[in-house]
């Protein structure tokens, strides 16, 4: 790993992709052997919490701990952030004294400013805008069930939000056919979008948009879905419940699918809304694999930034 910071998907090629993958299965298949990898003796990082999280903390948390490092954790009230002190100046400080941050925030251009004036790494746990974490977690999982990614084809069905972002930034890159489905107003970013189109034709993808889950889903190996309303967008709630009547993940739209399709859902699930309790506890569904390999690639996405240019002995 070449780059200090992990902002988006695109920050990535090809190669660290494949080199996040290799790295996670190893940190996993040891952690799994009970002969952890512990190359962290003496290093720290710092969470900067501006958003709670379930899964975030916990997979930072815990994935920083088993590494061998201190992980500290930074509420929105725990910093002079709040109080008026500059990204830049934040970032300067804790240069000083911790080996990496993550930031999960609401605007993208806080993190981005925040990587710019930091020595350190800094690694983006959410912004309004990417979930790049959460995709390359996604991307892994994939990579577990079906062996391969490229030739695939997964189906968004849902609203244009941040982690629809990161796919269309990393399906691409990995081989992936991307069919997205959302109620019309509620489409991705146009930049990120016509981004996206321009690396699928590079790589010799699909990049398919509608507004019919039916044709989204047909023959998909994966569906994907999340909230149809975010945090900080409650006051839209019952319109957005309107605008995605039929966009529901549930068994009728399974038959659509391939037969041995898989379902995912990055957490929290609003269950009766964008998928129902059938199909997020059925068979197909890989929601609790994802959840766990929130650790493990980030495990390897730590290691390979905070050691960068070092030789890993995994």
């Amino acid at each position: 790993m070449k780059i200090k910071d992990f902002l988006t998907v695109a920050d990535y090629t090809k190669e660290d992709i494949k080199e996040v993958f290799d790295c996670a299965a190893k940190i996993k298949a040891r952690q799994k052997s009970g002969n952890p990898y512990t190359p962290f003796k003496g290093k720290s990082l710092g969470m900067i919490f501006q958003k709670s999280s379930t899964r975030t903390r916990v997979s930072f948390e815990i994935g920083m701990n088993q590494l061998g490092g201190y992980p500290m954790f930074l509420g929105a009230n725990d910093t002079q952030l709040k109080r008026g002190e500059t990204i830049a100046d934040t970032a300067r400080v804790l240069s000083r004294m911790l080996d990496a941050i993550m930031l999960r925030t609401y605007d993208h251009k806080d993190v981005e400013e925040l990587a710019k004036y930091s020595a350190i790494p800094v690694i983006n746990g959410l912004t309004d805008m990417h979930h790049p974490c959460q995709i390359m977690a996604d991307m892994f999982t994939i990579l577990e069930h079906k062996k391969k990614l490229e030739g695939l084809t997964i189906a968004w069905v849902g609203d244009g939000n941040n982690v629809l972002h990161s796919w269309i930034e990393g399906a691409p890159l990995t081989g992936l056919n991307l069919k997205m489905a959302f109620p019309k107003g509620y489409e991705p970013d146009k930049k990120i979008l016509a981004r996206g189109k321009e690396i699928a034709k590079k790589e010799n993808t699909e990049m398919i948009t509608t507004n019919d889950p039916i044709e989204a889903v047909k023959n998909a190996d994966i569906i994907y879905t999340d909230v149809w309303t975010s945090m900080g967008q409650d006051a839209e709630k019952e319109e957005r419940l309107k605008a995605f009547e039929g966009f529901q993940i549930n068994s009728e739209l399974l038959k659509h699918t391939a037969k041995d399709v898989i379902v995912m859902h990055c957490l929290p699930a609003h269950r009766g809304e964008e998928i129902t309790d059938e199909v997020v506890d059925g068979q197909h569904s890989v929601v609790w694999d994802q959840a766990e390999n929130r650790m493990h690639v980030q495990k390897a996405i730590l290691v390979l930034h905070i050691l960068r240019g070092q030789k890993l002995d995994i």
